[in-house]
């Protein structure tokens, strides 16, 4: 059955958030992801995509066929994965365009804004673990948040952008495409990368992003059946590790720093900082409240479905 015309734009738009959110230091895609519902069909269609790649590989040569990597392939959820992607790309240029000169003119605002948005967020991963919550899981959603907190608190460093650094680190920050709480941009200023990439972004500098986007590649199929086996078989603690580290990054996302990352006691701009949080607080809670009231009523309608149906003997 195809699905709605409406679903269909509404995941455009996620992945529109998707792209913004990858596009700023702090902010995860993988958390909006959460967010918005789509996150573990994205993980799961990316294992079949890796899965497809090695079949293909390994298969084909053999003289195997196809048949192992077309199943794989058709498995992708492609009705949710290809408006995501056609959103993605319109919102991480916007944002890339946009976003760098309000970070750069109005830091501590943005930031404001961006700590309301992910704090909300942190709902959704804690509220999957379910209840009640063990010991292990709350000392697994600890130990993350602290390491989250000093991990982004490390001082900005500055490289050369040499194409066998953009690989690694391209493979590094894709992982946070996919890991709630880890925000890839933010990765890449830790390293110093992030302005080339922007500038790359902004320039159309296609020979730099080609060495990117092949670091994306190895970073997902290394990494992406892991996470994809960790949700699998061990959810609960997956989710609390989640959870932490989304904690844990709120640390970059203070808006009174310093340039070197030293946090400092509210200072300027406190109004508009407190109500651009507040805006981002209720962006995300509208968005977690109409994601669930689509999936009860998404439940409710198929309830209604098996009703209807007739029973054949």
């Amino acid at each position: 059955m195809f699905m709605a015309l409406g679903e269909r734009v509404g995941h455009v738009l996620r992945g529109a958030a998707i792209g913004v959110a990858e596009a700023v230091p702090g902010v995860s895609g993988g958390t909006i992801a959460l967010v918005t519902g789509v996150y573990e069909r994205v993980i799961a269609s990316a294992g079949h995509l890796v899965n497809t790649v090695r079949y293909a590989v390994t298969d084909v040569p053999r003289g195997r066929g196809w048949t192992r990597a077309g199943h794989q392939l058709r498995q992708v959820h492609w009705e949710v994965v290809i408006p995501l992607l056609i959103g993605m790309l319109p919102g991480l240029l916007i944002a890339a365009k946009l976003l760098e000169p309000l970070l750069v003119d109005h830091p501590e605002q943005t930031r404001g804004l961006f700590l309301g948005l992910v704090l909300a967020s942190v709902l959704v991963p804690i509220s999957m673990v379910g209840k009640p919550w063990r010991g292990p899981e709350v000392v697994a959603l600890i130990v993350a948040g602290v390491a989250a907190f000093v991990l982004t608190g490390l001082p900005q460093a500055t490289i050369e952008p040499h194409p066998l650094v953009v690989l690694v680190a391209a493979a590094v920050a894709v992982c946070a495409l996919v890991l709630p709480g880890v925000s890839g941009s933010f990765l890449l200023l830790t390293i110093g990368l992030y302005e080339p990439t922007i500038s790359a972004v902004n320039d159309r500098d296609f020979g730099y992003l080609a060495i990117f986007a092949t670091g994306m590649v190895i970073g997902l199929a290394l990494f992406v059946k892991l996470l994809q086996w960790l949700l699998e078989q061990h959810r609960r603690m997956t989710l609390a590790v989640m959870a932490g580290v989304i904690l844990g990054s709120l640390r970059a996302l203070w808006p009174w720093q310093s340039e070197d990352r030293a946090l400092h006691a509210p200072g300027d701009h406190v109004p508009s900082i407190v109500a651009l949080f507040l805006i981002g607080v209720a962006v995300v809670t509208a968005m977690i409240i109409a994601e669930r009231r689509r999936l009860r009523r998404a439940a409710r309608d198929l309830t209604e479905e098996t009703y209807e149906t007739p029973h054949v003997r």
